[in-house]
């Protein structure tokens, strides 16, 4: 879904905080709250909330905050469509040139956009891409486990030097991001695929912590097949990679 804004709008915008959710209505209020307490007076920016097919009371919910905070923005999917879909919806819809994103359980702490944001300003055009690296993971034993497995055999396939690529706490430039050949599972391979155009990626140590409320909507086992064959078309992306030729326009 694209949107179409008038051009003093979208400059008027620096950063776009993008939130992918499904079922997630109690934990609206309070993430957006820590987004503005973390944001207030250090950008201008807006929060696009992506509602991918919620069935609870989500789409009230964002309603209803839309009323009193005039930066936030709700973008819905009609059906589920997955994590990917819907960062990918709100980063087509962004108006700022620097995009964070972050998941929708409150397990991200908004504390450390700042950071992710400030990286990528500091970093110049060559850096696409600040991503969080959790310490302190608030999850149990059996998923941590499989991270770490997953993590370690995607490193060694990609080289792509990124020990937790599963964070949502990531902060890009939007033209890049869209420059990025899209599929489902594109959030979980951004530092293979930036490196792959050249870029290069700053790390933010970030703190994981507790939902606040409800279960995980985005989960292991829907995606381990899908993930293995994600990760055969990554590498073969990176493979038939060639240099990208200078070109210049002749004109006498």
């Amino acid at each position: 879904m694209s949107v179409d804004l008038p051009s003093s709008d979208a400059a008027a915008v620096a950063v776009s905080i993008v939130v992918p959710v499904r079922n997630e209505a109690e934990n609206i209020s309070p993430l957006i709250a820590e987004i503005a307490a973390a944001l207030d007076g250090k950008w201008n920016y807006e929060i696009i909330y992506v509602n991918d097919g919620s069935t609870d009371g989500t789409a009230e919910r964002l309603a209803t905050i839309m009323k009193e905070r005039g930066n936030l923005r709700q973008i819905r999917h009609a059906t589920s469509a997955g994590q990917s879909a819907a960062v990918r919806s709100g980063v087509r819809a962004a108006r700022g040139a620097i995009v964070a994103t972050l998941d929708g359980d409150g397990q991200n702490n908004p504390a450390f956009l700042p950071d992710l944001i400030s990286a990528i300003e500091r970093g110049g055009e060559r850096t696409g891409l600040a991503a969080g690296q959790r310490v302190g993971r608030q999850d149990t034993g059996f998923k941590k486990i499989q991270s770490r497995v997953a993590n370690r055999v995607r490193s060694a396939i990609l080289h792509d030097g990124t020990r937790d690529t599963g964070c949502g706490l990531k902060a890009f430039r939007r033209e890049v991001f869209q420059m990025m050949p899209y599929f489902d599972g594109l959030h979980r391979f951004l530092p293979a695929l930036m490196r792959r155009e050249g870029y290069e990626i700053a790390y933010v140590d970030v703190i994981d912590r507790p939902r606040h409320s409800g279960v995980s909507n985005y989960g292991f086992f829907d995606r381990l097949w899908i993930g293995i064959m994600d990760l055969a078309g990554v590498w073969w992306l990176i493979r038939r990679k060639k240099p990208t030729p200078v070109a210049t326009e002749v004109t006498s």
